[in-house]
């Protein structure tokens, strides 16, 4: 047998790791996972605070390299101006978790009906959801293509963005403590997400740069009872899944585990999608 270490395989020691997203309900344990696994990484958060408190926290707990940024996704100078900050301070990029989305500051426009849905609304959440993914991706991308030594990028999608809610279980379903649906656009904008990785894995594959999914089910994060339940009774293991749950599926194709991983989409849902 050769002596190829298998467990080596997802030790991610002297690489560098920006998440986008990062200081929210998955991103802070998508970046505790990078930064236990050795990686130094870039806490990328429109709440600048937070990402610099948790970048902090990163560093005292696994020692590791780490920086918090406050970026705007959805606009071109701010995202290109927190890649350069990254290869300043760190020196290059070597994994991406394009991993920010949005909800609406107004929730009664974001959740209201579909036949009254304003197109002002759709803009603002394509405009993180799927613009800004665009946009770090495009400006990450550009810089492992210069760098020569390939690299990895993870996008988060949904598994609404790989099918359609149940709109039976959000009767009586409230998210901290208000009732909720799931919009269209979010949907449209996560189906999105899962072309455009199929699209950037073919485009640079010839550059070794990597590019696949992440969907995650639903996670506990606030719901009530009434909506854990309701949830629940459509999965095969009859739960939510729990954040540190989206972890391991990050680590394998943030790492060397996943060399010959590209253009698709790891589905982390309990076996919601399989009915």
């Amino acid at each position: 047998m050769n002596a190829l270490s298998y467990k080596g395989l997802f030790d991610l020691s002297g690489k560098t790791a920006v998440v986008t997203g990062g200081a929210g309900i998955l991103g802070r344990h998508f970046c505790a996972g990078l930064a236990e696994s050795g990686a130094q990484v870039a806490v990328v958060d429109l709440q600048e605070e937070a990402a610099l408190e948790l970048a902090q926290t990163l560093f005292q707990r696994y020692g590791i390299h780490a920086m918090g940024i406050g970026c705007d996704v959805s606009v071109p100078d701010p995202v290109k101006a927190m890649v350069g900050r990254v290869v300043s301070e760190m020196g290059e990029i070597n994994i991406l978790h394009n991993n920010a989305a949005g909800k609406s500051a107004d929730l009664d426009a974001y959740f209201s009906p579909f036949e009254d849905y304003s197109l002002d609304e759709w803009r603002k959440i394509m405009a993180v959801n799927l613009d800004g993914m665009f946009l770090v991706a495009q400006a990450v991308g550009k810089q492992m293509v210069a760098q020569g030594k390939g690299g990895s990028i993870i996008q988060t999608a949904s598994i609404y963005g790989l099918m359609a809610p149940d709109h039976r279980i959000y009767e009586g379903s409230l998210y901290l403590g208000r009732q909720i649906n799931t919009p269209a656009v979010y949907t449209a904008s996560k189906a999105a997400v899962i072309g455009l990785t199929k699209y950037l894995a073919t485009y640079w594959a010839d550059h070794g740069i990597r590019v696949n999914t992440l969907t995650p089910g639903g996670t506990e994060s606030g719901q009530n009872d009434e909506f854990k339940q309701r949830y629940s009774a459509r999965i095969p293991m009859h739960r939510m899944a729990v954040a540190h749950e989206m972890v391991g599926a990050l680590l394998y194709l943030a790492s060397s585990a996943s060399s010959y991983v590209t253009g698709q989409n790891i589905i982390v849902d309990g076996g919601l999608s399989v009915w």
